[in-house]
């Protein structure tokens, strides 16, 4: 049996092991309730047991396995604390950190992708990577014409071990389900097996990246490493320094946190009006803090990483989003309701009360209620909560209603950021970026008149 397929076969049973692990802690936690444990400090232990052994196998693997951990950690700040303080450094773990691949397994890739004289391409290559992710592992390594440049190496045989592993993964969705509350399994493998190829395909990637480079080339608060060379299999970029996400939510400071939160905030709304691109994959380890300049040190700026997967939004984020959220906002429940019904997210069989609507919504838009909102782990809590709790009539509206598909990452890739925001605990001026960013938000004669009186 050659390499590969022995660490296929080993990842499979470690993840077709886990709904047996799943299994018998149930039996062990019935085991404690006839013996007059109660029901909440059972169920809340065999919680934290389940999700300890989940994250433990997730930390091991590659593929889709390490995908769907990274995806579901940025939620970890929904979880009751009890439950997170745990394994939150797993999480994080997750989010920056991989096994490695043989160092001779990533010389053949760059031989058969880059050609035998390979190592020419470099004046150095440092052969311990740097960092590893889900398909693909990094190693720093300075170009040719003298740039530090990061080299992106795909792992053979990583598109079989993705779909693999997320199959495996969908087949017991629902045991996973009550890990996150409010947070729906299934939908999210689903999603992330259907954007397998474009990830796998480092030409979009370099295209993505190409773009934003660009659009942000002159920034002052946003930095995108440009590609230097790009093939199948291996993609190389400018290297950029700075303060993983990662590190700065275990040890920032109040000041990087902030500025970390409000500039994540920005990229999220500012990207696609500016790129038509939505960066779709929001971990902490994307994400760099870096000094703003030998002038200014104080002045961070937001190093984005990995254009692997993106939403193409040519029109920018759609301006429903912005009509909705300003209607909700006014307190206008019927036309809230007129909007959501014309979008597809209330079904024509369905009818619902538009009042219930919109107090189910008004808690979500919190943070844009204000000038500014200091995003907390606790908020995050209480908001899944309320979602999640089955005797709630937020829990029954929110069954009621539907995500349309044009929408789907939209809401992914927003849940994940206001997640990450959690994380980091920041204070973001986040109706200023709505207001600046997101179309529909500002009325349109509004704008018209701003637009004149800066003419």
């Amino acid at each position: 049996m050659s390499d590969l397929p022995r660490k296929a076969v080993t990842r499979t049973a470690k993840l077709a092991a886990l709904p047996l692990g799943f299994a018998g802690r149930a039996t062990w936690g019935l085991g404690k309730r006839i013996v007059g444990e109660s029901a909440e400090l059972v169920g809340r232990e065999l919680q934290q047991r389940t999700a300890e052994q989940l994250f433990k196998v997730l930390g091991e693997l590659k593929g889709g396995a390490m995908k769907f951990g990274q995806a579901l950690s940025v939620f970890e700040s929904a979880l009751p604390e009890e439950v997170a303080g745990p394994y939150r450094a797993a999480l994080t773990k997750l989010q920056e950190a991989a096994p490695p691949m043989p160092t001779s397994t990533v010389h053949s890739v760059l031989a058969e992708r880059l050609g035998e004289d390979w190592r020419e391409l470099f004046t150095e290559f440092d052969d311990k990577p740097a960092a590893a992710a889900s398909i693909g592992q990094v190693h720093r390594a300075v170009w040719q014409d003298g740039r530090t440049v990061a080299v992106k190496v795909q792992y053979p045989g990583a598109g079989e071990a993705l779909l693999s592993d997320l199959t495996q993964l969908s087949r017991f969705a629902r045991l996973l389900g009550p890990l996150v509350p409010g947070m729906d399994i299934k939908p999210l493998i689903t999603e992330l097996k259907d954007r397998v190829s474009e990830e796998l395909d480092y030409d979009l990637e370099a295209q993505a990246q190409r773009v934003h480079a660009e659009e942000f080339a002159d920034d002052p608060d946003v930095v995108v490493p440009e590609v230097v060379h790009q093939c199948d299999q291996v993609l190389i970029t400018e290297w950029i320094e700075g303060i993983p996400l990662s590190e700065i939510i275990t040890d920032g400071t109040e000041e990087q946190r902030d500025r970390a939160g409000q500039l994540l905030a920005r990229f999220l709304f500012s990207g696609p009006a500016r790129t038509g691109l939505l960066h779709a994959d929001p971990h902490p380890g994307n994400f760099r803090l870096l000094p703003g300049g030998p002038d200014d040190e104080e002045e961070w700026k937001l190093g984005v990483l990995d254009f692997g997967t993106v939403d193409r939004l040519p029109g920018g984020l759609p301006t429903p989003i912005g009509e909705s959220l300003r209607m909700t906002l006014d307190g206008d429940a019927e036309s809230v309701y007129e909007l959501l019904c014309r979008e597809g997210f209330v079904k024509e069989s369905i009818e619902l009360d538009p009042d219930a609507v919109l107090d189910y919504l008004l808690p979500i838009i919190e943070p844009a209620q204000v000038d500014a909102f200091t995003f907390t782990r606790g908020w995050m809590r209480s908001q899944a909560g309320r979602v999640a709790d089955p005797r709630s009539p937020a829990y029954q509206l929110g069954k009621q209603l539907n995500l349309p598909p044009a929408y789907l990452l939209i809401h992914r890739v927003t849940l994940s950021t206001i997640g990450v925001l959690c994380q980091l605990g920041a204070t973001v001026r986040l109706r200023e970026e709505l207001e600046e960013w997101l179309p529909g938000f500002v009325p349109e004669e509004e704008t018209a008149e701003e637009s004149a009186a800066e003419a």
